[in-house]
């Protein structure tokens, strides 16, 4: 699904005059930097509407394609307007392959840290999704990877598997890791309570049990040995103000 005329209903949404600027998120959902992106730069006429506009937005992503919008993030952190989280699931290249085939290897996940910190926009790690008994033993190595790279912040979830998607994983378990798939499938559903996915939105981020109590002690101890936030700095929406009307009608005051 392409959403070709999200720039265009972006900018009329902000100049609508009952319009109140909010923190956006680009995206919790789907990956803005997605292999497309280079072809159809949807995500970066998003980001030259929110720029003009200095509206807050906060964006996480896989990709190294970020990069290549340092200028209008750049301008957005001027204002305090924006924070990048790059998310490094693992510092294998063969397992990110196998986890994530269509996004950016480990390395240049973190030459992306690098690249952002250096322009001096807000950045961060989210080490997610942790899977017990696969990568969880990486948080250590990933922190520290990240903070030689330039992140400022971190964050994490552990996985869970709604609906369709714990067949997916099921599959995929076969097919790369068949001997570690009970175990892996045990693990995940002692953090989501017994499920796969947790019915309570904070429990199943975050899991619950023994196994998600050491992930959280792992990577509380991994970030405050090497000096990094948990949370990201506020974005502020305080210079907000209306784009560009198209049309070319003028405010009367």
């Amino acid at each position: 699904m392409v959403k070709e005329d999200a720039p265009a209903l972006l900018r009329a949404e902000l100049l609508k005059p009952s319009y109140k600027p909010l923190t956006l998120s680009l995206s919790g959902v789907t990956d803005p930097y997605q292999p497309i992106e280079k072809k159809l730069r949807i995500t970066r006429g998003c980001l030259e509407v929110l720029a003009e506009a200095r509206h807050p937005v906060v964006l996480i992503t896989k990709n190294h394609l970020i990069t290549r919008d340092v200028d209008l993030l750049a301008e957005l952190a001027r204002h305090h307007a924006t924070a990048v989280y790059i998310s490094v699931t693992t510092l294998d290249p063969d397992l990110a392959h196998k986890l994530e085939p269509r996004a950016s290897a480990p390395k240049m996940r973190l030459e992306a840290i690098r690249i952002l910190n250096e322009v001096g926009v807000p950045v961060g790690v989210s080490t997610a999704p942790i899977i017990p008994g696969l990568n969880d033993s990486e948080i250590p190595a990933l922190i520290d990877a990240a903070r030689a790279a330039g992140a400022q912040f971190a964050g994490y979830t552990v996985v869970r598997l709604p609906f369709a998607v714990k067949d997916i994983f099921r599959a995929w378990l076969d097919q790369h890791f068949p001997g570690m798939r009970d175990k892996i499938l045990s693990r995940i559903e002692e953090t989501q309570g017994k499920t796969l996915s947790h019915g309570e939105f904070g429990k199943r981020l975050k899991g619950i049990g023994i196994w998600s109590e050491q992930i959280a002690a792992l990577f509380r101890v991994s970030i405050q040995r090497v000096g990094m936030l948990h949370h990201r700095p506020q974005v502020s929406a305080d210079a907000f103000r209306r784009p560009r009307d198209p049309s070319g009608q003028m405010e009367l005051f």
